[in-house]
Parts: structure tokens; C-alpha cells; sequence
């Protein structure tokens, strides 16, 4: 009986996030560097041979490949406003606005067939035996064995064997010329500048040098072609359509002098001006009469009652409009008033005979005779202001009306003036601008400005593009091991199955009750025999002790045992954990409840002729399907013969009955195992009557959204408890994980001092 003192798992709830492992210590979710080496020393043999192979490949191929030497120049491109004569810059307002299009296509002139035609002949690229097809092939491996033979064979034979000359071939025509030459040229613009690099690869670092300066002085030279060609031809044009302008401006001009000779344009002219000033004069007169005719009939229209038959009609001053009250009416009226004042008072004191009193009267007729003649004078007098305004009004619009009629009459005669002098007028202007296009032309035409010019001229390099010699070496084997390391590490990314405890606690979610290594070469490793490793029996103790601390109450105890899918190792790990309880002390009870495929059987080595499937169909007791094991604390039930319908069978109330009898009878532990989750749905049905339910899972073997799935369906039964077991760890692939964070390199120690 082992003494392990492992602490046991706490328990958790499944649902919860990341639970604690069954030690109790939750390993470092830091990924360290030791981490890292695990993986490439999983995948060694796979990066080792990929490291090899792409070392050599790259050795290989930087040794037989032709060594090329770049030459660069460097162009300087502006935009056309540099050189354009001022005064042209309508004509190209288009670009100005928005010059990427241009530049653009210079990049494409530079690698365009016509300017590469032209440099394959300034060059006289079809005497370079690179691109006529007479230069010697590359070396490769085979060509130096075949040269170390040849020379082999003439030490041997004691005759040096002449070499044979190149090989002549057929000189490539000009189209192939221009491609191949073509293939070779680089243009990249400097990014933020209005410089491009021009650049050629050759295998002769001269032709390289002389092909790009070649291009670069080419395209120089095309360039300013073009624009002294584009300049001739605008002038070329300009001159015939300058004859073409001043015959019209002639024939014109002679037009319009002859129809002044006979219409007598010139007094036509003049005329028009004095007509138009006198029409323009009427018109304001005319407009002021009416706004004056308009304010005297106002005036007029307030004292038309007063007036009657012609006479004006004698009424009080005070019932006047304030317009008709002028000055000397308002000092008779206030005459009037003192006068009447003053009878009032001689009134008092004298009588009507009173020569005061007459005196007083008198004056008052008098005034009231002036206040009349002054009222019929007022009324009389606006009367004639507003008939003479609507005479003055009636006047004038008839003179404008005239002078309307005389502005009509000579704008008919002026048509045909006006419309030959304004041809004549756009003949000439059309004529100055031609004519002024034209001088500018020539002045940028003669001046021979390019926007193009060399910056830097090639010079020969030194060096090849691709490296040489020991930086091959290097390059090869830094490559080598990058993509090695890089596939070690694809290989870890892909590989989604549950590998490490670290994986359960993070991706499951479920307590972690421990894990059983790997045993090769025995299909079914029970702690019964005796050629099982020291780790195997020592990891189910470990487990042993995990679920007596995790059900510590007293008791019967059922668990169940399931998995995935099939091949994880459930059934061999349900034995190994009713034995090492059995080992321990405890009366273990172990039943096949896997029906379909019954395997409980092999392991321990029992018959199968009778068990569990029998005892539900009522065809046997449990007494007589109990059978012993090696153990005389363990026991077991098979599952017996394949019944047709295994999962009614397992929902049954007999199941039930015999769960809950088992459960009151003499044992401590029931182990259940049960098929896998994926496959049918036994275990879900199992599993609410159970004390808790055993995960097992194989490393390296379940993906982990299989294990994710199953355990989804399990859940929804839902189990009291549930644990995982990761089952066939292989030590030996995740070496430096289990030894970091578990410890098992000591194992070995005390394997060994148990021998």
C-alpha cells in the first residue's frame, strides 16, 4: 500500500472558471522559455529534418545561382510648369492640378518597349553574349563533377583534353532583345522627392553600369524630343492658321469699312449717342413730371368740393386742409379772432349804435373779406399747379415716345454695323492670341528647357546583389533554422488536443484530478501485473488519494467512467482506480455498464457470459453475476450479452432499484464504466445518480472541441461532481512541462530505490 501524502484536489463547481488543479496549485499561465524549448523538443525530429533540408536547399542554391550586379542612377523628374513659358500655363491646368498622372506615366515610359528599343541599340545589346545566348552556363554541382572527371581523366591519360569553345547560338531578334532588357530595369521613385532610381541587373557588372546610363540618357533625350517635336508641331499649325486668321481679319475689316462708306456709319454713331443721351434725359423728365403730377393731384384731390361750377365755394378758413393755409390766411385769422375779442368787450359797455362798436364791425368785414379772397386764391391756385403738371406730364410723354421711335429707327439701321464691327473685333483678338501662342512657342522652343535630367550617373559595383561565399554559409543555416523553428511551432498551433494539466484547467474548465502516463507496448496495463512502470502504479495511488479527499464522508460511493470518444483509456483506467482503492483497503465494487462494447472483461481477465444486461432484464440475480478478482476486495459484474436496447435499459427503474440497493450494501466504492459521451448517451443517463462523474481524456488524442462538446452533454444531465483525468501522457514528448511544474524526473529516484 502506497504512502503518498498528495494533497487532494479541492472541490469546485464545473461551471466555474479556471479551477485549480488537484495538488491545489494552479500552474504559471507566464509563458516562459523553458515553454518553448518543450515545443521544439517535441517536434525535434520534424524541425531537424526541416532545417537540414532547407540549409541545404538554400547552400545548394546560393552556390549554383548566377551571380547578378545591380547598377543604379539616378533621374531627377519635374513637373512641366518648370519649363513652361509663362503664359502657357492654361493650356496644362489640368496637370498642374493634379500631377501624380504624369509621373506615373514617365515610371511606364522608362520600362516601356520604344525607349528600350532604342537603348538596345545605342548599346548594342545584341553583341553582349549575356543576351545573344553565347555566354557559358552557370555552375552547378553537376557541371563540377563533371569538370573534376574531366580533369581526372586527363592527369590519368597524361593528354590535356582541349576545351571546347562556346557554343554558338542563333543571336535572339530584337523583340526578345527588348523583353529581356525590360526584365532587368527597376524603377522606383523616392518616396516625399521627385527623384527615380533607375537601376539594371547583369551578370557583368559593366554591361549593368553601361545598360543604365544608357536608358538614363536615352530617356533624357526622348524627352526633350518629344517636347521640341510637340513644340514644332504647335508651330507648324499655329503658321497655317495665322494665314487662315488674318485673311478673315482683312476680308473683315474691308466689310466693315465698305458698309460704313454706304450706310454713313460714322454720323450713325454719333447720332445714336445724341439720340440715346436725349432719350435717357426724357425718360428721368418723364418719370419726375409724373411723381410731381402725382403730388399736385393729392392736393388737388382735397380741395376739388370747395371748388363748384368754377367758382370757389366761400367756407370757414378752419374746415381748409392744412396744404391750402398759408401765411398771410393764418394772420387774417388770428386778425379775425383778436377783432371778435375785442367786440366782445365794447359789447359789455356799449351798445350796437356805438361808434366803437362800429368801428369794430367794419374791421371785422373787412378781414373777412381779405380772408375770403385769400381762400379762393389758395384754391384757385392749386388747381393750376395740378392742370399745368398734367400738361407738363402729357408733354414730355409724348417727346419721349418720339425720341423712343428715333432710338428704334436707328438701332435697325445699326444692326448691320454692329454685328460686322463685332466679327471684325473677334477676327483681330483671335489673330493677337495666335499670334502671341506663336511667339512664346518659339522663345520655349528655342531655349531647349527639359523638366528631365541626371542626377547621379551608374557606376560599376562592387559586389553582387545575392551574397557569396561564408555569408551563403550563414544565410542558408539562419534560414534553415528559422523555418525549422517555424514549423515546430505551426505544428504546436494546429495541434488543438489536450495535451498538459495546464490545457484541462484552461480550456475544460473542470477540476483536475490527476493524470496517468503512458505504457507501450500493453494494450490493457492493470496495477495487477507486474511489469508495469513505478510512475503508472505510483499515478493511480496519487489518484486514489484524490478521491478519497474529495468524497471524504462516509458511505457508499459512485462514480462513473467515460470519455469522449473511444481508444482514451476509460475502461482500463475505471479498473486501475477500483484496484488501487481495493489496494488501499477499501471494498470496491466495479460494473460494466458498456453494453455495446463490454471490455471490463479483458483486463482482469474474467468471463463475460453473464452480467449487468441479464440482472436488468430480470434473467439473473446480482448475487450470481458478481464474480472476484485478484483482489478479494474487488469485485466485479460484466456487462454480459449485447441487449437490443442498452440505454432503455440503463433509464429503467431496475437500473435505479439496483443503484440504490448497491448503494446500502457492503461497499465503500462503485465504479460505473460507462461508454463514451460522443458516441451514445449512456453516461448522461447515468450520471445524475451518481456520487460524481470521472472525465478521462487522452493525451494528444482528443481534440478540444470534441472534449468540450462532451462535456457540454454530460453537464446538461447535470452531475453532482465532476473531474478530469488526463490519461496516456506520454513524459517523454513534454518533458521539460512535466518536470517544471510537476516534478516527475524523480520518479525515477524512487523507482529506482524500490528495486
Amino acid at each position: 500500500m502506497s504512502t503518498d501524502t498528495r494533497p487532494a484536489a479541492p472541490s469546485a463547481s464545473p461551471k466555474t472558471g479556471n479551477a485549480p488543479s488537484a495538488s491545489g496549485f494552479t500552474p504559471d499561465s507566464d509563458v516562459h522559455i523553458l515553454d518553448r524549448i518543450a515545443v521544439l523538443y517535441r517536434y525535434r525530429r520534424i524541425a531537424i529534418a526541416v532545417f537540414v533540408l532547407t540549409s541545404a536547399a538554400m547552400m545548394i542554391q546560393g552556390y549554383s545561382t548566377v551571380q547578378y550586379y545591380r547598377a543604379q542612377g539616378q533621374l531627377l523628374i519635374e513637373n512641366e510648369r518648370t519649363t513652361a513659358v509663362p503664359g502657357l500655363a492654361g493650356q496644362n491646368a489640368d496637370f498642374y492640378e493634379d500631377p501624380e498622372p504624369y509621373f506615373q506615366t514617365q515610371y511606364k515610359i522608362l520600362r516601356g518597349r520604344d525607349l528600350t528599343r532604342r537603348v538596345v541599340a545605342r548599346i548594342k545589346l545584341n553583341q553582349v553574349p549575356e543576351f545573344n545566348g553565347t555566354a557559358k552556363p552557370p555552375s552547378t554541382p553537376f557541371t563540377l563533377l563533371t569538370d573534376l572527371r574531366t580533369r581526372l581523366v586527363s592527369l590519368v591519360s597524361g593528354k590535356a583534353q582541349t576545351p571546347e569553345g562556346p557554343r554558338v547560338e542563333q543571336t535572339p531578334d530584337e523583340s526578345a532583345l527588348v523583353g529581356a532588357f525590360i526584365s532587368r530595369v527597376n524603377v522606383d521613385p523616392v518616396r516625399g522627392s521627385r527623384l527615380v532610381l533607375v537601376s539594371f541587373d547583369a551578370i557583368d557588372p559593366t554591361v549593368a553600369t553601361t545598360a543604365t546610363n544608357g536608358l538614363m540618357d536615352e530617356y533624357v533625350d526622348q524627352n526633350l524630343d518629344v517636347k521640341l517635336q510637340s513644340s514644332q508641331n504647335m508651330l507648324d499649325w499655329l503658321d497655317k492658321e495665322l494665314a487662315n486668321q488674318q485673311k478673315k481679319v482683312e476680308e473683315s475689316e474691308r466689310a466693315l469699312a465698305e458698309y460704313r462708306d454706304k450706310q454713313n456709319a460714322l454720323s450713325l454713331d454719333d447720332k445714336q449717342n445724341i439720340v440715346l443721351s436725349r432719350l435717357n434725359t426724357l425718360n428721368d423728365a418723364v418719370t419726375k413730371a409724373r411723381m410731381d403730377r402725382v403730388q399736385k393731384e393729392t392736393q388737388y384731390v382735397l380741395i376739388k368740393p370747395l371748388l363748384r361750377g368754377g367758382v370757389a365755394v366761400p367756407v370757414s378758413p378752419d374746415v381748409l386742409p392744412i396744404v391750402v393755409q398759408t401765411g398771410q390766411m393764418q394772420h387774417l385769422k388770428t386778425r379775425l379772432a383778436e377783432l371778435q375779442q375785442q367786440k366782445v368787450q365794447l359789447s359789455a359797455r356799449y351798445g350796437e349804435k356805438h361808434p366803437a362798436m362800429i368801428n369794430v364791425n367794419a374791421q371785422m368785414a373787412d378781414n373777412q373779406r381779405q380772408l375770403d379772397l385769400e381762400t379762393s386764391k389758395a384754391l384757385w391756385s392749386i388747381k393750376n399747379d395740378y392742370d399745368t403738371a398734367v400738361l407738363n406730364e402729357r408733354t414730355l410723354a409724348q417727346n419721349l415716345e418720339a425720341a423712343k421711335e428715333d432710338a428704334q429707327d436707328l438701332s435697325r439701321k445699326s444692326v448691320g454695323y454692329n454685328v460686322m464691327e463685332r466679327e471684325a473685333k473677334s477676327n483681330r483678338q483671335v489673330y493677337e492670341s495666335l499670334l502671341q501662342r506663336e511667339k512664346e512657342l518659339r522663345v520655349s522652343n528655342n531655349s531647349r528647357a527639359n523638366n528631365v535630367r541626371i542626377v547621379d550617373r551608374a557606376e560599376v559595383p562592387k559586389s553582387p546583389l545575392a551574397p557569396t561565399g561564408r555569408r551563403t554559409w550563414f544565410t542558408s543555416l539562419a534560414i534553415g533554422l528559422v523555418v525549422a523553428i517555424a514549423v515546430a511551432f505551426g505544428l504546436d498551433y494546429m495541434n488543438d488536443t489536450i495535451k498538459t494539466p495546464e490545457d484541462v484547467a484552461r480550456r475544460l474548465k473542470l477540476p483536475f484530478l490527476g493524470l496517468v502516463p503512458s505504457v507501450r507496448g500493453d494494450k490493457h496495463p492493470v496495477l495487477a501485473s507486474s511489469h508495469v512502470p513505478h510512475d503508472f502504479g505510483e499515478a493511480f495511488r496519487s489518484l486514489r488519494t484524490s478521491l478519497i479527499s474529495k468524497f471524504p464522508d462516509s458511505g457508499t460511493k459512485l462514480l462513473t467512467v467515460t470519455s469522449a470518444q473511444p481508444l482514451e483509456g476509460k475502461t482500463t483506467t475505471a479498473c486501475n482506480i477500483a484496484m488501487a482503492l481495493a489496494y488501499g483497503g477499501s471494498r470496491v465494487l466495479l460494473i460494466d455498464a458498456d453494453m455495446r462494447r463490454p471490455g471490463l472483461h479483458r483486463p482482469l481477465r474474467l468471463t463475460n457470459e453473464r452480467g449487468l444486461s441479464q440482472v436488468l432484464i430480470g434473467q439473473a440475480r446480482v448475487r450470481d453475476v458478481i464474480q472476484r478478482t485478484v483482489d478479494p476486495n474487488l469485485l466485479a459484474i460484466t456487462a454480459g450479452s449485447t441487449p437490443p436496447n442498452p440505454s432503455e435499459l440503463l433509464a429503467s427503474e431496475r437500473m435505479k432499484t439496483l443503484i440504490s440497493n448497491l448503494s446500502h450494501g457492503p461497499f465503500d466504492w462503485i465504479i460505473i464504466d460507462t461508454p463514451p459521451v460522443l458516441a451514445v448517451t449512456d453516461a448522461v443517463i447515468l450520471a445524475p445518480l451518481v456520487s460524481g462523474v470521472t472525465f478521462v481524456v487522452g493525451a494528444e488524442m482528443t481534440r478540444r472541441r470534441l472534449a468540450e462538446r462532451a462535456l457540454e452533454t454530460i453537464m446538461a444531465a447535470p452531475p453532482k461532481s465532476a473531474v478530469v483525468v488526463l490519461n496516456k501522457v506520454d513524459f517523454a514528448r513534454n518533458k521539460y512541462y512535466y518536470s517544471r511544474y510537476y516534478g516527475h524526473q524523480y520518479k525515477n529516484y524512487y523507482a529506482e530505490a524500490a528495486v
